[in-house]
């Protein structure tokens, strides 16, 4: 275990992942650098204020106040670091993997990486990416070699938001290095913040291991979407035939449908994999390009059934007020990236919606153009025309959505009451 006592830790990237890892490295002693190009961000954490669920604000004020942790834009605060952990954004841009933020992040690192620094890349990404793009970028701006003079290692994030059980602490961290040496080096550094580490022989295993798990997630979650629109065109009740299944102690798990995929991590991580197949072995990796297909238009068919209740009510959808309980792509987060909901909103819209959106986890700045965020309140679903339940987030009356006389669709089955149809 890595002796934390006087080490430098610089953690580039301050959202989801990064600031974790950060508040994780201060707690058990490292001195912290967080770093972020997002100068609002890094206000945000200098005032102490967390915007991320799973750290607190007192959290961060206690890091704050002991000069453990140190919020910054600038690079020249990683000067002298021990660790670099590199946990910034890979969106896709038009269907491409875009690695831009590794690179700017790697060649601002670079000048700064010494002998025996260790440099760790947490960002999701297709298998190769550490090897042929990282390393490249922190050898030409160090003159040093990677391996030989300096340890770079690969770890796949694995923060679950809002998961109370299984936290960045409890979860076990996948590690791996481009030696033997560097492979140590990232494990060593790693079980000073984890309860368990799991080792394996290189970066691309450790790479394909991220994109393997989120990819057998993407597809059951395609699967059991298509069996509710499906179920609910054959008049079979989809949720209790899952609670049914969900019985058998052996050769099930269960998954359930909702609005669409969200986060970073399922609507982008398995387009990697499927990329660099297509890019290198000119082959379709037929799984994951179905289950984006499926994933992908579930917010249409989401508005599709609305359109249908409002139909049955009388009402077209231009000029009515929808109210969209549950913004965020999660339970009881604030993450709205990628979120079913923005698909939504961007539908009903173009329908000549009027769109009102309740979410208390939500920041300000994060709520899409065109919504007015109101209150779960009688007066405010007695202006409503019909509304939708996105994201069950704990704390809200849902009894309110039940005793409406508006009709209401349930895309995540928490809802019983005459106006309420299911997904």
């Amino acid at each position: 275990m890595r002796d934390a006592e006087g080490q430098k830790v610089v953690v580039i990237g301050q959202g989801y992942v990064g600031l974790p890892v950060a508040m994780r490295a201060a707690q058990v002693g490292f001195r912290v650098v967080g770093l972020d190009i997002d100068a609002r961000r890094i206000g945000e954490l200098r005032n102490g204020h967390s915007y991320v669920g799973d750290i607190s604000s007192r959290e961060l004020q206690d890091a704050l106040e002991a000069g453990v942790f140190t919020p910054t834009t600038s690079y020249d605060e990683a000067s002298d670091f021990d660790v670099a952990v590199i946990t910034v954004p890979t969106p896709l841009r038009e269907s491409l993997p875009d690695l831009s933020f590794i690179e700017f992040a790697a060649k601002d690192l670079a000048p700064y990486v010494r002998a025996g620094s260790i440099v760790i890349l947490e960002s999701t990404t297709y298998p190769g990416t550490t090897e042929e793009l990282l390393i490249p970028l922190l050898e030409s701006g160090s003159g040093l070699v990677a391996g030989v003079d300096f340890h770079v290692g690969y770890s796949p994030e694995r923060i679950d938001p809002g998961n109370k059980k299984y936290g960045f602490v409890e979860t076990p961290k996948v590690v791996s290095g481009i030696n033997e040496t560097s492979l140590k080096a990232v494990k060593d550094f790693y079980d000073s913040l984890v309860e368990t580490t799991v080792p394996v022989s290189g970066t691309r295993e450790a790479e394909l291991t991220k994109l393997l798990e989120n990819t057998f997630r993407h597809v059951n979650i395609a699967l059991v979407n298509e069996l509710a629109v499906f179920a609910h065109q054959l008049g079979i009740n989809i949720w209790e035939s899952i609670d049914a299944a969900s019985s058998k102690p052996f050769g099930y798990m269960r998954f359930t449908p909702g609005p669409g995929v969200g986060g970073h991590c399922l609507p982008v991580d398995p387009s990697y994999l499927s990329w660099q197949v297509r890019k290198e072995l000119g082959q379709n990796f037929r799984f994951v390009e179905l289950a984006n297909d499926v994933n992908e238009h579930m917010p249409n068919y989401v508005v599709q059934r609305l359109t249908s209740l409002l139909n049955d009510a009388s009402k077209p959808v231009r000029g009515s007020v929808i109210l969209l309980v549950g913004l965020s792509y999660k339970k009881n987060t604030g993450d709205i990236r990628e979120a079913p909901s923005l698909r939504i909103i961007e539908l009903l819209h173009q329908l000549g919606a009027t769109v009102l959106g309740h979410d208390g986890f939500v920041e300000d700045y994060d709520i899409p153009d065109g919504v007015r965020m109101v209150s779960l309140s009688r007066e405010v679903l007695e202006t409503c025309d019909a509304a939708l339940l996105l994201t069950d987030h704990d704390g809200s009356d849902y009894s309110l959505l039940e005793d409406s006389i508006c009709p209401i669709l349930d895309t995540r089955n928490l809802l019983s009451g005459q106006s309420v149809e299911r997904l």
